[in-house]
């Protein structure tokens, strides 16, 4: 499970220079071998783990999305590290309070970056659908918040849920482990949905990616 490996591609495709892809393609789920990484912390640390790469003025990179809107991206989190299930980045210092929020999931990477102004402030591991209840791939604007909601076909509860379709299939709070799935929609972990949600507003765009 490579950090957005697939979006790795892209921003090669846009100009990214090798130190970029050197920490987006390190595997998520190999330790580090490097004798001089840094000690083991939990990857649930907030602010003070995950520096940012910034991108010039004129020379930023963008990610495609199926709607063919770009995501033009100016600044990305330094995740130097492996993110296990369960684990999230969220670092918002230096980036500017202002600016629509973009959600991207990659579903072949099962990773999940939040965007906000261009400025990605948020990333973690997640589930998604099985073969029988695939989470569907696409742009969708965020129907429908809510902070506790409790699931008619499935009874089960939905923490910080974000209604992406008529159907139900949503982002929401879940126990995010290795050999689990869900019913088509896309879990994170409880705090990281907690902070998604407070970032994100009705009408923001999500973008689900194979």
């Amino acid at each position: 499970m490579s950090r957005l490996a697939g979006v790795a591609v892209a921003l090669a495709a846009a100009g990214v220079g090798a130190l970029g892809m050197a920490w987006w393609s390190r595997p998520a789920t190999s330790p580090s071998s490097s004798p001089s990484a840094r000690p083991a912390v939990p990857a649930t640390t907030i602010g003070s783990y995950g520096t940012r790469v910034s991108y010039p003025a004129g020379r930023e990179p963008s990610l495609p999305a199926p709607d063919g809107t770009p995501l033009l991206v100016h600044s990305l989190l330094r995740v130097d590290r492996p993110m296990h299930f369960g684990d999230y980045v969220w670092n918002e210092s230096g980036v500017p309070a202002g600016g629509d929020t973009r959600i991207r999931v990659d579903l072949s990477r099962q990773l999940m970056s939040v965007f906000r102004g261009g400025h990605e402030i948020g990333t973690a591991v997640i589930l998604y659908g099985t073969d029988h209840k695939p989470t569907p791939t696409g742009t969708f604007p965020i129907l429908a918040r809510a902070r506790l909601h409790q699931s008619t076909l499935y009874d089960a509860e939905m923490p910080y849920m974000l209604r992406l379709t008529n159907d139900g299939v949503a982002i929401h709070a879940s126990a995010v482990r290795r050999g689990y799935a869900t019913h088509g929609c896309v879990g994170i972990p409880e705090d990281f949905a907690r902070r998604v949600f407070t970032a994100s507003a009705r009408g923001d765009l999500v973008t689900i990616t194979a």
